[in-house]
């Protein structure tokens, strides 16, 4: 498929960067990369909680949602939910075993 030939572009490209000689060098350009990825990262998961939303909007499956968007279907439910992180949005629940 075309976008696996894309992202492993994005991985030669990543192992180019742990290849720089000069650490100063690497560092400077890791930490670009770290930056520009926590930016695309938010508007990736924004993008990918509106697919979610649309594909179940279809009649599709949490299961299926997770199966084409290569994702688990609890990282599928975190979307559809609107939960981000590592549940800092979650609701604590108030009893032992609530689900909340």
């Amino acid at each position: 498929m075309a976008d696996d030939q894309e992202v492993q572009r994005v991985f030669d490209a990543l192992d180019e960067v742990e290849r720089i000689a000069d650490p100063e060098a690497r560092s400077r350009a890791q930490a670009r990369i770290t930056a520009a990825t926590k930016e695309r990262a938010a508007r990736w998961a924004a993008e990918r909680g509106e697919l979610a939303q649309q594909l179940q909007a279809e009649g599709e499956s949490v299961r299926g949602i997770a199966r084409r968007l290569g994702v688990t279907p609890s990282t599928v439910q975190d979307l559809l939910r609107g939960y981000k992180g590592s549940g800092q949005n979650r609701p604590r629940t108030t009893e032992a075993g609530d689900a909340g």
